[in-house]
Parts: structure tokens; sequence; C-alpha cells
């Protein structure tokens, strides 16, 4: 049996879904084995979402403007992502495809579909500037100093980081299990600190403007660009349009029919091959329920840790920053932001919460760069893998042929930009180029999702979600290149 799904690709495979036991090889999935085992892409999601936005864009806006007309701005692009990680994960769970070979399915095919999402993704978020401020923290922990302006050795250091990337990926059996248990490290630590650090130097009035500023409507703030607004929005949570990049991990976690598609081993891992093409499952009453299970699995997996996860991190940066501003009077520039919080600490309570505030500017920065990078590569070799039989006689059917070499050329690609320009404005660059995405993906979900099984098909109103996330992320994008050709349209 096989299910008809769009243009330009083979049919999907009918097969049984899976049990949740199957998969995650326990008795019972109780609260436990939830935590333990299927709780994982939304870490990884989660652990790049605490990053530029949270660290670097959303702190500099409030840090210059203030949470009123800033915070409403992240609590709607957090919402709507959120709903868009959900319903990307949709399809991946009913199909065992990752989104970039599913987009191939929408007319015209995949000639357009997937090279084109390949170069977006890569063209977005090749810029580096994530390991970029990295260096300069791990800079400032070496010397005990910010760096000077131009300054070559935290770009060394940012490349160091990525090699740190390519040796946790080459030394994993399964790397998506490796990236999960990296986030659990990280996002944890992250967390904790942050936490820690808010209560001790933050008072209780700033903790209730930040939250005030998440539920406040008002206009943005005079003065404030197009392309800083626009990048707040894009990168508060995830990569507003571009989401679906991280989404392919349901697979790799054997989420439903991903269980039946394969996953990208690490060096140390068996040989393992990827279904070029998806599987899907009757519309019969067993299947109909396994499906409502992995559903709940993924609701809980997303709005229970991934939003939760996004919000708290990016509350706590900006009502630390919000502090660091008035202990200073001063206030972050592009250039200061990635160690402003840290100066400022210094200053006020002395060396040792310097390097606190460093180490953690260096865990967040690091756990975005980790998750990007990648992605960018996974994205490319899932792609060039499902669309090519002449690749896949060529590695065997062993993508790790391809994702590792891609790695490593992608490195030096990376640290050739880190380069040219400031780290943050390389951020703002890729914030605004994920908003991108939402001019196109959100309606080619709409195609795809309304051709699964019918168990699996989104409700109406779903529909309607996705439609305000092209209408929120790209009004930003377009306000975004009129900013950047000119004048943009709407001046705040």
């Amino acid at each position: 049996m096989t299910h008809p799904l769009g243009v330009s690709r083979p049919e999907l495979v009918v097969t049984d879904l899976p049990t949740p036991e199957e998969v995650f090889k326990v008795p019972r999935l109780g609260p436990r084995e939830l935590f333990q085992f299927a709780v994982g892409p939304s870490l990884i999601a989660l652990g790049i979402s605490i990053g530029s936005g949270e660290w670097l864009l959303g702190p500099l806006s409030v840090g210059q403007y203030g949470f009123v007309g800033v915070g409403w701005v992240i609590l709607i692009s957090a919402l709507l992502q959120t709903f868009y990680n959900v319903e990307c994960a949709r399809y991946v769970v009913a199909t065992g495809e990752v989104p970039v070979v599913g987009w191939g399915r929408v007319p015209p095919g995949w000639r357009l579909w997937v090279p084109l999402s390949v170069f977006v993704v890569i063209f977005a978020f090749i810029a580096g500037g994530w390991a970029a401020s990295a260096g300069q923290g791990v800079y400032a922990l070496v010397h005990g100093t910010v760096a000077p302006a131009g300054a070559e050795e935290p770009r060394l250091w940012a490349i160091a980081l990525l090699v740190v990337v390519f040796l946790i990926t080459a030394g994993a059996r399964r790397i998506s299990r490796a990236l999960e248990l990296a986030n659990w490290l990280l996002v944890g630590s992250i967390l904790v600190i942050l936490l820690v650090l808010c209560l001790f130097v933050v008072p209780w009035s700033v903790w209730w403007e930040g939250v005030r500023g998440f539920f406040t409507p008002a206009a943005p703030p005079a003065g404030i660009t197009a392309t800083q607004l626009g990048g707040l929005a894009g990168f508060t949570a995830l990569a507003s349009g571009l989401n679906w990049y991280v989404m392919g991990h349901y697979r790799d976690k054997g989420y439903g029919m991903g269980y039946r598609a394969g996953y990208i081993s690490g060096m140390r891992g068996e040989r393992r091959e990827i279904l070029a093409s998806g599987v899907t499952f009757p519309d019969d009453e067993l299947n109909r329920g396994l499906w409502h299970r992995w559903y709940r699995l993924l609701l809980t997996d997303m709005w229970g840790v991934f939003f939760v996860g996004a919000m708290l991190g990016m509350l706590l940066p900006t009502i630390l920053m919000s502090q660091a501003v008035a202990m200073t009077g001063e206030r972050p520039t592009r250039a200061s932001v990635p160690t402003f919080v840290a100066s400022a600490l210094g200053q006020e309570y002395g060396p040792f919460l310097f390097y606190v505030a460093l180490v953690l500017g260096v865990l967040i920065l690091f756990s975005t760069q980790l998750g990007i990078f990648e992605a960018m590569v996974r994205v490319t070799t899932d792609a060039a893998h499902a669309t090519s039989p002449r690749l896949r006689a060529l590695v065997e059917g062993d993508p790790r042929r391809f994702y590792y070499p891609f790695m490593i050329a992608l490195l030096v690609v990376i640290s050739i930009i880190i380069h040219l320009s400031l780290p943050v404005a390389l951020v703002e660059w890729s914030a605004n180029m994920s908003n991108l995405g939402a001019l196109l993906y959100p309606f080619l979900l709409i195609y795809l999702n309304s051709r699964l099984p019918r168990p699996a098909r989104p409700r109406p109103w779903h529909y309607v979600i996705l439609v305000l996330n092209f209408l929120f992320f790209g009004f930003f994008f377009v306000n975004f290149i009129a900013d950047f050709l000119g004048d943009p349209l709407v001046t705040f």
C-alpha cells in the first residue's frame, strides 16, 4: 500500500505506527520515562533558542529602549513559533520525512523547493555571529578584560568553538542523542545560573517590569529600527519562518514514522541508512490511537519544554540587562552587548561575578552555534541524500560520508565570514533572513499537512495560525528589506 502526497517524489509507503514503548524500549512510558527518553528534540531547539535573541538582541533592545513596546513582540513571536514548530514536526512524525525533503512534494516540485530551501538556511545562518560573540567571551575569560575593537584573537577562539562542535558530532554514536545530552547540560546550566544571578542582583520591581512588558500592548519605542525589531522578532524562541530546519530531529529521535525512516549516526555509531522517501500509516482504529499518543508527546515536548524554556530564556537575560543598565548608567551597543552584563557585574560586585557572567554568555552562544552549525550540515545532507540517487550510490547509502566532509567545508567558510563584520550585526542579519522563511513555508506546510492521513491532519484553525505567522514575521522582513534598501515602510 502507498499514500500519494504531492508531486515529484515517490508515494509514501504505508505501514503501522510503532508504539512509544517500542521506540524508547521501555515497558511503560510514565513521567520518569517521558523525561528520560522521550523529551529531546525540544532541548536541541531550546539550546539554539537561548542564544542570540536571548543574550544579544533581546537584551540589546531592552537595554536601549526598555520593556514596554518590546516585550509583546517577544511573547507573540514565541507563541507563533511554538505553534509553527508543532505543525512542522507534525509532518515529520506522520511521514518520517524531514521538512527539507517534504518541501519537494509541493508543486512545482523538488527541483525548485529543495535547493532553494537549502540555500535559504545556509544563507541565513552561515554568518557565524554566535561563535564570533562567544569568542569575545572566551577572550575576556582568558585575559580578564574585554577584547579591543577589531582584535583577531576572539575570532580564533570562535573558530576553535566550531571545531568543538565537529568533535562532539564526530565522537557520537547517534548525533541527535549527543546533541540532546549536550543540551541537557548546557540548557540546564544556563537556566540555573541565570536564575541564581537574577535572584541575587535584580530587584523585584525589575522582575515585574519584565513580566509586565510581555503583556502590555504598546507601539514600539521611538528610535528602534526596523532591522533591530525584526531581528528581535525573528530570533525570539528560534528562527521564525525557518524553524523547520531543526524539526528533523524528531525523525532521528524515532517519533512516530521517524522510527521507520532511520537516522544519521556518528562516526562511532553503526552504519545506518536513511530511507530516500517517507512512510506513513493507515487510517484505522489502531493507528488513530497511536497517532494521538505520539501527538500528545509532541505537544508535551514543544509546549511544556520549548515554550516555557524559551520564555524563561528571554525574561532572565533581559531583566539582568535592565539591571546592568541601571547600575552603570550606560546603554549597550552592538559592539559591547556580548560582554556588557559581565562588565557591569564586575564593576559592581567584583571579579567573581564578572567571570560567572562571561561563562554564562559563552555557554549560551555556544549552545546556539552548536545547534545551528550541525543543523546546516544536517539539512544539506538530508536534501542531497533524498534527491540524488547518484550521491546515494557514491556514499553507498551511508550519509556520514557526505555529512562530515561537508561540515569541514562549512567550518572553513564560516571561519572566513566571521572576519567580515561585528558579531551582533551578523546575528541581526541572520535573524531578519529567518523572517524571509515566513513568507513561504507556512503555505508549503498547509499544502503538505492537509494531505496527510486523516487522523494526522490539522484542524482548520491551525491553518489560520500559520497564516498569522506569515503576516507577523513577513511584515518584519518586508520592513527590514525596505530599511536595508533605503527607508523602512514603517518607522517607530
